[in-house]
């Protein structure tokens, strides 16, 4: 299928799928805030103000990274996604940004904010392992 081939009919199917994808990772984003806000302490039942044991304050930091890591990739998710709402609306979604052909309905069908094609991810990823 050709870069050119979009219809106005796909585009609207992506963008659907797009603001789902969107609206999904907002919420999830929402809810790790909201754990954040809470805190680990009262999120555990333990209201007190220092853990009781070392092992609790490694668990508390432990938890702590793996929420700051979570929503980080869920707000790097949200960037790729309003991306590729912005190329659904100046109608270049599905377009490879490295070659110019179409990335494929089967790729985008699993990563609807993908920019790449399969060739040209996998030859990113090669140069990107080579540094």
């Amino acid at each position: 299928m050709a870069a050119n081939t979009l219809t106005d009919e796909q585009l609207q199917r992506f963008k659907e799928v797009l603001e789902q994808e969107k609206e999904d990772t907002l919420q999830v984003i929402r809810d790790i805030e909201n754990f954040q806000k809470r805190g680990a302490k009262e999120n555990s039942g333990n209201l007190s103000s220092y853990s009781l044991h070392q092992a609790d304050l490694g668990s508390d930091t432990e938890s702590s990274e793996k929420e700051v890591y979570l929503l980080e990739e869920e707000q790097r998710k949200l960037r790729k996604l309003n991306q590729s709402l912005k190329r659904v609306y100046e109608k270049t979604y599905g377009i490879c940004e490295m070659c110019g052909e179409y990335i494929g309905d089967r790729r985008l069908k699993i990563v609807p904010y993908a920019r790449l094609c399969i060739d040209c991810r996998s030859k990113e990823e090669k140069l990107r392992k080579r540094r």
